[in-house]
């Protein structure tokens, strides 16, 4: 499965800046009454409002398909990965 970027020009390497004091992480979220999960690339300097980018979409509302995405992600990326709106789900892969 193709990581297929919402806005294409943008890619973590760009918005990814090696600055001090400037927390990164990665956010995944369920859109239940969307049947969706989106992808935001997250960054927050110290004292100041956050900036959130949407990154993908991914429209196929299967967990097994996210979790095929998150390790292609994990193997390209070291960021923390954050997850909203699972509440009760269970990974169909692993169980957990």
């Amino acid at each position: 499965m193709a990581l297929v970027t919402i806005r294409p020009k943008l890619s973590l390497p760009l918005l990814f800046k090696r600055q001090s004091r400037i927390r990164y992480w990665l956010m995944i979220a369920n859109d239940p009454y969307g049947q969706t999960y989106n992808l935001f690339f997250n960054s927050q300097r110290a004292n100041e409002r956050l900036q959130s980018v949407p990154l993908h979409k991914l429209s196929h509302y299967n967990l097994a398909d996210l979790e095929t995405l998150l390790k292609a992600l994990q193997q390209k990326s070291k960021l923390t990965i954050e997850f909203v709106g699972f509440t009760g789900e269970r990974w169909s892969k692993s169980e957990k």
